[in-house]
This record gives structure tokens, C-alpha cells and sequence, in this order.
């Protein structure tokens, strides 16, 4: 079912293909010489393989539960669906490390072994902008010579544009003192610049911090609670050392199990790119300290506290409040001034994130649909804003978060961290397609 490609076997004595169980993926549409295709994906991002298929596979993936025998799913599905076709999706499936099974093991072992094996983080999301904008400027036959020389200062460069641009009209274009916390995007730059240059560009004349706590959201791992990462972060302007300080303190302040808690997932930082898009702003805007190196950091992705009262999803990972606590005592002890950063989206709406109708148009219904979301967003800003971490959670959970925000977890922790005297919202900007398919909102903010 795959174009163009050669198809591996089905292995009837392989268990796992005789009852697949499916990996959480992603489907995406896609065309080949005219006709429609399915893109499966690891939604996790620990395989790089994509299989293609047809758009009916839709209804057979499902049933890949990890129970059903092929022949089973064959009679369920019924709709002119045969074992060997099942076999043949299966097996493409298995080769592409997206059902469980050894093929998929061997993946997640070698992922392993290279995070643990690292001194840092490699560059992901920063590098692939900084890339792009050398390509841009040289075209596509571009070097990774050149893309390496001259990636870093184009940008800076850029950074400095999307300030310059974003606070030309303000009335108060820096900040007095270091917030204690900022919230900003983890949209990619060139959706969500704004929100990060109101931010950012505010923080070029203030003292510097001596430390730098990113909280992050788990977009594509498996950890159910927080999850610390215990590694230092590379982007194209360079490496931001981890705090081990604080790492050191706040593991004493867990106590042994909720240490082990807090980095038995740390292997999700692998693929995140919601701290690395923050480091790259951190290291422009604050630069190297007089030893000649960035300012350390410390990165955490923070579950959603709406859906278990603040726990984690399923009572074996690090709740909410243990590590709220806890990060308050490590601070508590070290000396100098901390920032913390709340890497923050918030609603995701339209047809690409599960709703029924696009956003798109100049008609009521679709006017009236973007008002709610913005509406519901103000709603939740105010909370924040009002300095009601309990009461934003209470709210996204009586209405079970319809809009879909994906960092109530980080934004609650860094209010609760810092128990602000102030906050005060910077921006508010909502970013949509064309078409209406999607719509993702963010904010800039800071805490004092």
C-alpha cells in the first residue's frame, strides 16, 4: 500500500504482528501522482519512518489494541478488508518502529543510550531555523559549512528584527528589574515571534540572571508527571550549561523517590522543542557571563494539573505540588536572582486539533466561533493575571479545557513558584491558517 516503495514481509511467528498493538501516532494526508494517501508518523518523534497507505486505514488503526488477533481486526473491520492486505499494513507498520515489538525496542534503546551517553543536548527546532534562514539567503545548494559559519549570526540578526518590529510603538520597551518569571510561546518562531519578541526585547537592559528555569509542556514523550532533564542544551549560538547547583538542591529537597520520579521520563527532552526554542532567545538576549560561558539552565516539562487534580495522569510520576515545593526550597538556598520561563500555547481549535468546522470566513459562524476561543482565553489570561493558579486550574477542569490549552501545567508551576505581587500581560496574539484549520494562541507576560 506504500508508493514506490519496497513493502517488507508480514512473519507469522513474529507475536507481536500476529496481535499488533499501534504506538501513539499522527495521520496526515498527503498525494502521490494524483492520488490521496495516509501519512502515519511516530507521535512521539522516536522513529523517523513514516508509512503511507490508504485513507480507509483510518478505521483498521484503532483496532490495533494489542488484543486483536489479524483476523479478528479482518472480521470487525469487514469493508472488503482481507488478511493480506492487514498483513501488509502490519508489517510496514512493525518495520517503522510504530506497534510495539522488537524493531520498535531496539529504537527506543538507542535513544536511550545516546541521550545517557551525552553531555548535551544536540540542537533540533533552533538549528533547522538558523538552516533555513542561511538557505535562504545563499538557496538551496547551501553548504552545512555555510549553514554552520553563518547560521548563528543570521540568527541574531533575526531576533533583533522581529524586537525591533514588535516594540517600535510601546510605551515601556524594557523593564526596569529582571521579572522573576516570563511566559512566552513554544509556537515555532515564525508563527509565534511576536510573543517572544515583546518579551525577550524587554529584557536587553536589565541585570542578568544567574540561573534560568525553563518549564516546558511534554508534547511527544511518555512521562505521565513533571519531567526534569538533567543535561545541559545546545542551539546554534551555543551550549547552556545545566545548573548543577540546582539540580543537586532539588533532588535533596524530593527526597530519593521523587528524584527518581522526576527523571525516569527524562528521556522526553529528547524531542522537545519547547525549551530548546527558549535557550536560543535566552543566549541572545543575556549573552556569555564573564567566564566566557551562557548562563546555566534548568528544564522541566510540566503535565496538565486539570486532569488528575494536580497529580500525575496516572499516580506513578512526579505530581505538580512536590516539585512546586521542592523548586521553592532548592531556590530558597542559592544565592543571586533566578528567571523562570513559562514556555506557553494555549488554545488549539479548528478542524486540524478535532473540531468539526473550520475558522476560517467573514460569516457569522465562523466570526462568532474565533470570538469564543478568544473570549474563553481572556476568561483564563485574567485568572493568571489575577495571580489564581487553583482557580484556572478548577475552571479548565469543571470545562474540561475546551479549547484545548497545552501549558496550564507550566504556567500554574511558574506562578506557584514565584507567588507574584504582579503580572502583567504584555500581548495576546492568535495565529490561524488560511483556511481555518488551525488556530493556535499564545501570550507574553511577565511576573514579578
Amino acid at each position: 500500500m506504500q508508493p514506490n516503495v519496497p513493502q517488507p514481509v508480514f512473519d507469522p511467528n513474529a507475536p507481536n504482528q500476529l496481535k499488533p498493538k499501534l504506538r501513539p501516532v499522527r495521520g496526515f494526508a498527503t498525494k502521490h501522482q494524483e492520488k490521496v494517501y495516509l501519512g502515519i508518523s511516530d507521535a512521539q518523534q522516536i522513529s523517523d519512518k513514516v508509512v503511507f497507505t490508504v485513507p480507509a486505514a483510518q478505521v483498521i488503526l484503532p483496532m490495533m489494541d494489542g488484543q486483536r488477533s489479524i483476523d479478528q481486526i479482518v472480521e470487525e473491520v469487514g469493508r472488503g478488508l482481507t488478511r493480506g492486505m492487514l498483513e501488509q499494513l502490519v508489517a510496514q507498520l512493525d518495520e517503522a518502529g510504530l506497534i510495539e515489538g522488537p524493531k520498535f525496542d531496539i529504537m527506543l534503546a538507542k535513544l536511550h543510550e545516546e541521550f545517557d551517553s551525552a553531555s548535551h543536548l544536540p540542537p533540533g527546532a533552533t538549528a533547522q531555523f538558523a538552516d533555513a534562514l542561511v538557505a535562504h539567503e545563499i538557496g538551496k545548494d547551501a553548504t552545512s559549512e555555510q549553514k554552520a559559519e553563518q547560521g548563528p549570526e543570521k540568527l541574531k540578526r533575526q531576533f533583533d528584527k522581529w524586537i525591533d518590529e514588535a516594540l517600535k510603538d510601546v510605551q515601556d520597551p524594557s523593564f526596569d528589574e529582571l521579572p522573576r518569571a516570563i511566559v512566552a510561546p513554544h509556537l515555532d518562531y515564525g508563527r509565534g515571534w511576536l510573543n517572544y519578541a515583546h518579551v525577550y526585547g524587554r529584557l536587553r537592559v536589565v541585570y542578568k540572571p544567574d540561573r534560568i528555569v525553563i518549564l516546558g509542556t511534554n508534547h511527544f514523550g511518555s512521562g505521565t508527571g513533571v519531567c526534569g532533564c538533567d543535561k545541559s542544551m545546545e542551539t546554534p549560538l551555543g551550549v547552556s550549561p545545566l545548573d548543577t547547583e540546582l539540580f543537586e538542591k532539588l533532588k535533596t529537597a524530593l527526597g530519593p523517590e521523587d528524584s527518581e520520579k522526576l527523571l525516569k521520563d527524562r528521556y522526553d527532552h529528547e524531542r522537545e522543542h519547547s525549551v530548546e526554542l527558549h535557550i536560543a532567545w535566552v543566549q541572545h538576549v543575556f549573552g556569555k557571563r564573564e567566564n566566557g560561558g551562557h548562563i546555566p539552565i534548568f528544564a522541566a516539562l510540566v503535565h496538565d494539573p486539570s486532569r488528575n487534580n494536580g497529580d500525575s495522569y496516572d499516580g506513578q510520576g512526579l505530581g505538580l505540588l512536590p516539585f512546586v515545593e521542592a523548586m521553592k526550597k532548592a531556590l530558597g538556598e542559592l544565592p543571586g536572582r533566578t528567571l523562570i520561563v513559562s514556555s506557553a500555547d494555549l488554545s488549539h481549535a479548528g478542524p486540524q486539533f478535532g473540531d468539526p468546522k473550520p475558522l476560517a470566513g467573514e460569516g457569522e459562524e465562523p466570526e462568532a466561533i474565533r470570538n469564543k476561543i478568544v473570549q474563553h482565553d481572556r476568561e483564563m489570561l485574567e485568572l493568571f493575571a489575577s495571580g489564581k493558579p487553583e482557580e484556572l486550574v478548577a475552571s479548565m477542569a469543571w470545562q474540561q479545557n475546551p479549547t484545548r490549552w497545552c501549558s496550564v501545567g507550566n504556567m500554574v508551576a511558574a506562578c506557584k513558584i514565584v507567588e507574584p505581587a504582579d503580572v502583567r500581560m504584555l500581548n495576546y496574539a492568535a495565529t490561524m491558517d488560511q483556511k481555518g484549520m488551525g488556530m493556535v494562541s499564545s501570550c507574553a507576560a511577565a511576573i514579578f
